[in-house]
Parts: C-alpha cells; sequence; structure tokens
C-alpha cells in the first residue's frame, strides 16, 4: 500500500455512505495518531485497538452521525505520496472559514491547524475535514 492515510479516509468516506456505525482500518502509529485529532475535534466517536482474524492489528473506528447523517461532510487528503505539501504556521489553510479542520503532522505531533497556529510550528498538511 502506497498511501495509508488515504486509505484510511477513503474508508471511512465508503463507510459513511453505507451508513455503518464502525469501520476498521490496518493499525500503525500514523493513523492512531490522526484518528486522535478527529476524535478530539469531535468527527469520530473514537476508535479501539485489535486484531484480525490473521493476527494483524487493526483500528476499529466508531463513526458518528447526527439526526441520520454522517458528521464528516468532506474528508480530503492534501498531501499525497507523489506530492508533499508542507507549509509554515502563517500558511496553514484555513478550512471553511474555521468550520472544518486541517491536521499537520509537525515537529511536535500531530495536531489540527488550531493547535499548530498556537504551538507556533508547520509541517505537513495531511489531509482537512469538514
Amino acid at each position: 500500500m502506497n498511501d495509508p492515510i488515504g486509505d484510511m479516509l477513503t474508508r471511512i468516506r465508503n463507510a459513511q455512505l453505507r451508513g455503518k456505525s464502525t469501520v476498521s482500518t490496518p493499525a500503525s502509529k500514523l493513523r492512531a495518531w490522526v484518528l486522535d485529532v478527529l476524535a478530539d475535534e469531535g468527527y469520530i466517536r473514537g476508535y479501539e485497538k485489535g486484531t484480525d482474524t490473521n493476527g494483524h492489528p487493526t483500528l476499529e473506528i466508531g463513526l458518528k452521525y447526527y439526526e441520520g447523517t454522517p458528521v464528516i461532510r468532506e474528508l480530503k487528503r492534501v498531501s499525497k505520496p507523489g506530492r508533499r505539501v508542507y507549509m509554515g504556521v502563517n500558511d496553514i489553510p484555513v478550512v471553511r472559514q474555521g468550520l472544518g479542520v486541517s491536521i499537520v503532522s509537525t515537529p511536535k505531533g500531530v495536531m489540527s491547524d488550531a493547535s499548530a497556529r498556537s504551538n507556533n510550528v508547520g509541517g505537513e498538511v495531511l489531509c482537512t475535514v469538514f
């Protein structure tokens, strides 16, 4: 797999289109850090670590809905393996005039755009959520 974050975001989008309550994805530290930000911002219920039938570690993501519609309306990958997108603290994009969130991988860890601005750090913009 070339793009594990893109794969996870696609699994979340597809599960929400089908109205699923949970979705499973292979586990990695970076995926867990991105899910921590999504949970802190209130876009998912949370996630649990588990294993699949072959013993491989997985992450079970609890999706969040409000009155039958998914809380996540738009989930876009910004930085891709073929084109990495790095931005300074002043250049980090504001998603939908502050209603959405950019997830940024910084030297201080994976965090939301607001946290990156308050910590005065830039980094790789992984994805945007609205």
